[in-house]
């Protein structure tokens, strides 16, 4: 089936919501709209559609003239197996210790590490993204210094993959929670693939928000590789539920971001013990004081 995009930009957030709105009413319909800020300070948004019928361009130009965006950029987008493709080019990742595979790269693993099976999948977190990686690359320098946490949280689990490193590590319960309920489904069929049914539990919760989570707070160590804005919004929860002498690796953070989350952190009680930039993205490890 053939796919068709069609991409434009303009300025300012209402305008362009209301031609993302006005798109609904084409005629093929887009089979998905999308309206994105482009994060360079330019003030511009971003509007697209996806279109699995040529769409219709005469229409699209006269939107783009009501609206005042730029003339929209049509594409045909060649047939492509998507699944094979992420799996030629997903390589396995090392941090560490571990060693994060798909299925097709089984044959790769290496005797002396702590492999996590992770396909690739809706559910954010396979390891090859800065963040997951720097998380992963903190836990094994908390490993290395003798940490053995009594209780984790993974909160925004994606694929769960954090939960499994620890779980690998040390046996003790895990929670891995996600807003997401796709997430969840991901988590729960990562977790069985690699064993871990019974240490690991997936439960689909908004920040700490679970009587599950409740009941096994506070926690020795919490991952929470999200976004910047609910990383702010979690620090006083965060600073509840990690235990003194506990640990945060935080992750999901542009460079530019870390210093404002750490200071906000910092308010509630945890201290910035560790930071690894991989590119553009940061990783706090973050100690709980000893009041």
């Amino acid at each position: 089936m053939p796919t068709f995009t069609a991409f434009t930009t303009l300025t300012g957030k209402d305008p362009a919501e209301a031609l993302g709105l006005a798109m609904e009413r084409l005629t093929p319909e887009p089979t998905g709209i999308g309206v994105f800020e482009i994060e360079d300070g330019s003030g511009l948004w971003e509007v697209g559609g996806y279109f699995t019928e040529d769409p219709d361009r005469a229409g699209l130009a006269l939107l783009a003239n009501m609206h005042g965006a730029a003339d929209f950029t049509v594409s045909e987008l060649p047939e492509t197996d998507w699944v094979a493709k992420v799996r030629r080019e997903l390589a396995p990742v090392e941090a560490g210790r571990f060693f994060v595979y798909g299925s097709h790269d089984a044959d790769r693993v290496p005797e002396d590490r702590i492999a996590l099976l992770i396909e690739a999948s809706m559910a954010f977190g396979t390891g090859h993204h800065g963040t997951t990686q720097g998380c992963l690359r903190a836990l094994d320098r908390l490993a290395d210094a003798g940490v053995a946490p009594r209780s984790v949280a993974d909160i925004g689990c994606g694929t769960a993959v954090l939960a499994m490193a620890a779980a690998r590590l040390w046996e003790v319960p895990v929670l891995a929670a996600d807003i997401d309920p796709v997430a969840v489904e991901v988590a729960a069929a990562n977790v069985a693939a690699n064993g871990l049914t019974g240490r690991v539990a997936c439960v689909e919760a908004a920040g700490f928000g679970h009587p599950d989570i409740e009941a096994a707070a506070p926690f020795d160590l919490v991952f929470a590789n999200i976004l910047k804005a609910p990383l702010l919004a979690l620090a006083p929860d965060m600073g509840d539920r990690v235990a003194p002498g506990g640990h945060a690796i935080l992750s999901g953070l542009l460079n530019e971001q870390a210093a404002e989350v750490a200071m906000r952190y910092a308010d509630c009680g945890l201290d910035v013990e560790d930071r690894e930039d991989i590119g553009d993205w940061s990783t706090l490890c973050l100690l709980k004081r000893i009041e």
